[in-house]
């Protein structure tokens, strides 16, 4: 198998975490009648919607940190690292929509796990500066 396809798999799982955070708030918007482009109204529709921008928050930082820990380091440490990264987040996500004081276990997870990539992929670039 190419070494490619452990980050690349790890890749479609957060984007299908996010797609399902997508289509969480468009529901929760269609349910509780908040129109476009309003973001407040319901606390169930703003729990869903802050799901939604925090994974995307998040997303912005892990990726890039997962590739280059994967190209630098071990791409099947990085997949191993970002299954757990996805896990979190999605634990995150489920106590969010259901019990918005419970999601941090969920975002610590993930919080180390992604800080983990970056402090890697930092390494692994600045080996290759040395090499």
């Amino acid at each position: 198998m190419e070494t490619i396809a452990y980050p690349g798999s790890v890749t479609l799982l957060a984007l299908l975490l996010y797609l399902l955070t997508m289509m969480n708030v468009g529901r929760n918007r269609g349910k509780h009648g908040i129109e476009a482009p309003a973001t407040t109204g319901n606390i169930d529709f703003e729990c869903a919607y802050r799901t939604q921008m925090n994974t995307l928050e998040h997303m912005f930082f892990f990726l890039p940190s997962m590739w280059l820990f994967a190209y630098t380091v071990s791409a099947e440490w990085a997949c191993w690292l970002g299954l757990i990264w996805v896990a979190g987040r999605t634990q995150y996500a489920i106590s969010y929509i259901t019990e918005p004081k419970k999601r941090a276990p969920g975002l610590i997870i993930a919080m180390i796990t992604q800080v983990t990539l970056f402090v890697g992929a930092a390494i692994g670039v600045g080996k290759l500066f040395l090499s």
